[in-house]
């Protein structure tokens, strides 16, 4: 077979060959893409580590800006407070003071209707001595026959009402 025959003469060129062509891959990818890759992968790990730092800041300035967001709200709630609680003291001050007002309208007026009432009695009282003795004197005179002053049915009438 020929072909088995020459490749005793042609086997040292191929070895030749194949080390040139694994060389030529070695230095190029050795020598011209490992720097390059190594040039990202240290570009993305310093992006990264700058992110990190980036977000570290962030993330502090987050926490200052809640803080002071919690402390502005506690010093609103505070005012808020403050001001109900004012606004609740002025209230029940002006509500004993209308309530004063209105009593002493009320006593003012109570004392009226009591001296109203108390003339009105008076004078209920007065015109029923009257209207009793009157009643007393008709009631004497159709049961008895006889016939009984005004001013005896009067006295009698007062003796009556002094006892009860």
């Amino acid at each position: 077979m020929p072909q088995l025959n020459q490749l005793l003469l042609v086997y040292q060129s191929q070895w030749f060959w194949l080390a040139v062509v694994l060389a030529a891959i070695y230095f190029g990818i050795g020598r011209g893409m490992v720097p390059k890759i190594e040039r990202v992968v240290e570009d993305r790990n310093a992006k990264i580590a700058a992110d990190l730092v980036a977000a570290e800041r962030a993330r502090a300035g987050a926490d200052a800006a809640e803080e002071r967001a919690r402390a502005a709200d506690l010093a609103a709630r505070a005012a808020a407070h403050e001001v109900t609680a004012a606004a609740k003291a002025k209230a029940a001050k002006d509500a004993v003071a209308r309530l004063a007002k209105a009593d002493a309208a009320i006593a003012g007026k109570l004392a009226t209707a009591e001296a109203a009432l108390g003339k009105a009695r008076k004078d209920a009282l007065a015109n029923l001595e009257a209207v009793a003795a009157e009643a007393a004197q008709d009631i004497v005179t159709k049961v008895s026959g006889a016939s009984v002053t005004a001013a005896k049915a009067k006295s009698a009438v007062k003796a009556v009402f002094a006892n009860a």
